[in-house]
């Protein structure tokens, strides 16, 4: 494995061979110097269903956030009521 880096606008015109003139995935790929996987990474990342990829990609993260605030407003929440039972116990 050579480990080329190829610039993005390189792989987007190599996904647009494939998508859009109709070449084949392997074609192009020797043509290009590359390997069919990355050819693959690259259509899923800039071909046409990109931005469903993306989309799902940002609702992840989204979701991931929201879990993250619901555990730190739990745990902030336990910390208020064992403080009001300690206080309540203090005043008695």
């Amino acid at each position: 494995m050579s480990g080329k880096r190829f610039p993005e606008e390189f792989k987007i015109e190599a996904v647009k061979q494939v998508t859009e003139k109709g070449h084949s995935l392997a074609d192009v790929a020797n043509r290009l110097g590359t390997t069919t996987h990355s050819l693959y990474a690259w259509i899923k990342r800039y071909g046409p269903e990109a931005s469903h990829h993306q989309a799902k990609s940002d609702e992840s993260d989204e979701i991931r956030r929201l879990k993250k605030e619901l555990k730190r407003v739990t745990e902030e929440r336990d910390i208020l009521k064992k403080a009001a039972v300690y206080f309540a116990s203090q005043s008695d």
